[in-house]
């Protein structure tokens, strides 16, 4: 497996696969051919369907400017390799092709360039969860000790940046007040739940502020502002509204929560590696499901769960989450994506809670249940994966179609 800095991308939103992904693609393919005049982007299959929504073609044009970049959208065909494919044309200044290549965006922001070995490198030695469990009960070390055994001591700046990007979020949507871009009208509510839950004081405010803190990631995210890919741009809200909530309720230091983020990174990475984080190849369970799955793992060892508890949780949040499809109104990675994070996030802790009461025993394993959301995903209907053709996505239209009154 690779390392978890490529599980964790500092960016924009509002969509890792959407435009994170594209962005690089074409400055990448940019770079390799020097005197160009323009760029043709052809956006295949659930790029081509919910590109405008997600603001594909803003990222590709922000990221190329001043170059003229021409995008043309085929959702009707895709690709092979991926549901999220686009050929890249670079122009010369007479309108001829100098070098054309099919790329495609794999999840959480990374890119795969056809024919090409741009695989990251292997940073993990152990690929699935039964092999981590069995090197860490004979050597008595904790995931986050195997993190840091193979990724090195400096993982730990890299996590503390991650770390500071994902609290700078809860606080800028906390305190954001406004309506939502896109055409949905969508109010942004991160700020009137926060100050409701404050004010109302006792147990709701105690258990209150996480749907808070997860409501404000997720509309920044949505905002196109700077966020953390955990796993993707769309969950991005789940981690750290556990994270934060956990700070509220008893003392942690940021060692302890670099270490669980590191653990979470590494829940996420086996997902990412036995199935797929792509809303557009398994659906929202890939997304979402997998936040859950990290929080879980990271709250329960924040609440001091053993190894075998921790593996307990992450199963719980993933296997609740199965067979959830990414059915995105008009697109936009708002309706039904934001409440996804805030219930992702209280599930998570509820995950970890239930987990530490037990010994950590159950039927399920993780690895078991990593692949049943794989075969999950593949057999969703395509409408039920990231194009807006199937679900939420149709019952539901903004403005509304006479069909929906």
């Amino acid at each position: 497996m690779e390392s978890i800095r490529e599980l964790y991308r500092i960016g924009r939103g509002p969509s890792s696969s959407h435009t994170m992904a594209p962005a690089t693609a074409a400055r990448r393919m940019l770079a390799r051919v020097p005197g160009a005049a323009s760029i043709r982007v052809t956006l295949y299959g659930s790029l081509g369907a919910t590109g405008k929504g997600h603001r594909t073609d803003a990222a590709l044009e922000a990221a190329l400017a001043p170059l003229p970049i021409e995008i043309i959208w085929r959702p009707e065909e895709s690709l092979p390799e991926h549901p999220n494919g686009m050929l890249l044309e670079v122009l010369g200044q007479r309108g001829e092709v100098m070098a054309a290549q099919r790329a495609y965006s794999i999840g959480g922001g990374a890119v795969h360039f056809e024919g090409e070995d741009d695989a990251p490198a292997c940073v993990y030695d152990l690929g699935n969860m039964a092999a981590i469990l069995r090197y860490c009960t004979q050597t008595g070390k904790t995931f986050w000790e195997y993190v840091e055994e193979r990724e090195g001591s400096d993982i730990w700046i890299y996590l503390a940046e991650v770390n500071g990007v994902m609290h700078a979020a809860i606080e800028r949507g906390l305190r954001a007040e406004g309506v939502l871009p896109g055409g949905l009208g969508l109010a942004r509510r991160a700020w009137p739940f926060y100050r409701k839950i404050k004010l109302t004081g006792g147990k709701a405010r105690d258990e209150g502020y996480l749907p808070a803190y997860a409501l404000a990631v997720a509309e920044e995210n949505a905002m196109g502002n700077e966020i953390v890919t955990a796993p993707t741009c769309g969950s991005s809200g789940v981690l750290p509204a556990v994270i934060r909530h956990l700070e509220d309720i008893a003392p942690t230091s940021e060692e302890h929560v670099l270490r669980a983020m590191a653990t979470a990174g590494l829940i996420g990475n086996l997902v990412k590696h036995n199935a797929s984080i792509s809303g557009a190849e398994v659906g929202c369970q890939g997304e979402v499901g997998t936040a859950c799955a990290m929080a879980a793992a990271a709250a329960a060892q924040l609440m001091g769960g053993s190894i075998r508890q921790i593996e307990y949780a992450a199963e719980m949040g993933l296997e609740h989450h199965l067979g959830l499809t990414c059915d995105p109104v008009n697109g936009l990675v708002q309706i039904p994506c934001i409440e996804r994070n805030s219930f992702a996030a209280m599930r998570a802790v509820d995950c970890a809670t239930f987990a530490l009461y037990s010994d950590g025993s159950h039927r399920v394993s993780f690895d078991e249940v990593v692949k049943a959301m794989k075969e999950t995903g593949r057999n969703l209907p395509t409408v039920y994966r990231e194009t807006s053709e199937g679900g939420l996505a149709i019952v539901y239209r903004y403005p509304p179609t006479s069909k929906n009154p």
